[in-house]
C-alpha cells in the first residue's frame, strides 16, 4: 500500500528513541497518521512543526496499519509565526480542534481548503479571526451539524437575522428573538456574508461555533474543546480583540 500527497502537520509526538508519529490534514486522505523514522532528529524536527505544509509518501503492508511517512518540506508556516504569540495560539487551536473533531482517514476537502486559506492569512490579526470562525462553522457542516442560517426558524423570513437557537441551530430574526434574548446565541453578520466585522462579532462567533462543536460533536464522545482553543481566546482578549 502506498500513496503520495501533501498536507498540513497537525501534531508530532515522539515514538521510541528516534522516531515520531505525526498527524497531517490532507486534501484527499483526510486526517492521516504515520510513523516518521528519524523524526526527532535535528534535521526533521523543524519540518514536523504543526502548521507546516509537507509532501508525504505513505507506505504500509496493509491499509489498516499505521504505516511509514517519508516527509519533504513545502512551506514552513510554523517558523513564520513563531514570534507572533497571537497567531501561534490560533495555529495551535486550529490544529488541536482538527485532531479532536475530524475522524481519521475521512476526506473533507472543504475543511482542508478553508484551513489553507486561514493559515495563509494567519499573520494578519485583522483578518484571520473571522476566517477562523468561518472555518469552525465549516467543521460543523462537514460533520453533519451545519447551522441553518438561511431563514428565521419562527417566521420563515430571511430579513434581519440576528440570533441562533442553541437547540436547533437555526437562525432567528431580531423581532422573533426579542422575548428570548437570554436563551439565544448571537449571530455575527459576517457568517451571513455581510461585509465588515462589527464589535463583538468574533466573540459571538466563537461562542456560537464553540457551543455547537462541543455539544453536538465532542460531548457525545466524552471530549471537550481543546485547551489550545481556550488559550487562543485568552490571548485575543488580552490583546483587546474580543
Amino acid at each position: 500500500m502506498e500513496f503520495t500527497t501533501q498536507g498540513y502537520v497537525l501534531s508530532a509526538r515522539r515514538h521510541g528513541e528516534t522516531s515520531a508519529i505525526i498527524d497531517i490534514l490532507t486534501p484527499d486522505k483526510g486526517r492521516h497518521a504515520g510513523l516518521v523514522r528519524g523524526g526527532v532528529s535535528r534535521k526533521m524536527r523543524p519540518v514536523l512543526q504543526p502548521g507546516n505544509l509537507v509532501r508525504v509518501t505513505w507506505q504500509a503492508r496493509l491499509s489498516e496499519h499505521l504505516g511509514n511517512f517519508a516527509v519533504e518540506a513545502i512551506d514552513a508556516r510554523a517558523a513564520q509565526l513563531m514570534d507572533d504569540r497571537l497567531s501561534l495560539c490560533a495555529l495551535n487551536a486550529a490544529c488541536a480542534l482538527t485532531l479532536a473533531v475530524l475522524p481519521e482517514r475521512e476526506p473533507h476537502r472543504a475543511v482542508y481548503d478553508a484551513f489553507a486559506v486561514m493559515l495563509s492569512h494567519m499573520d494578519d490579526p485583522d483578518i484571520w479571526p473571522a476566517l477562523y470562525v468561518k472555518w469552525e462553522a465549516g467543521l460543523l457542516d462537514a460533520m453533519g451539524y451545519g447551522l441553518d442560517l438561511s431563514k428565521c426558524a419562527a417566521s420563515g423570513s430571511n430579513d434581519n437575522l440576528t440570533h441562533v437557537s442553541p437547540r436547533t441551530g437555526r437562525a432567528v430574526s431580531a423581532s422573533e428573538a426579542e422575548p428570548y434574548l437570554d436563551k439565544l446565541l448571537s449571530l455575527p453578520g459576517f457568517l451571513l456574508g455581510r461585509s465588515g466585522v462589527m464589535p463583538d462579532d468574533i466573540k459571538n462567533g466563537l461562542a456560537l461555533t464553540g457551543s455547537f462543536i462541543e455539544r453536538r460533536i465532542l460531548w457525545p464522545v466524552d471530549k471537550q474543546l481543546p485547551e489550545a482553543r481556550g488559550r487562543m481566546i485568552e490571548r485575543l482578549t488580552a490583546e483587546g480583540r474580543l
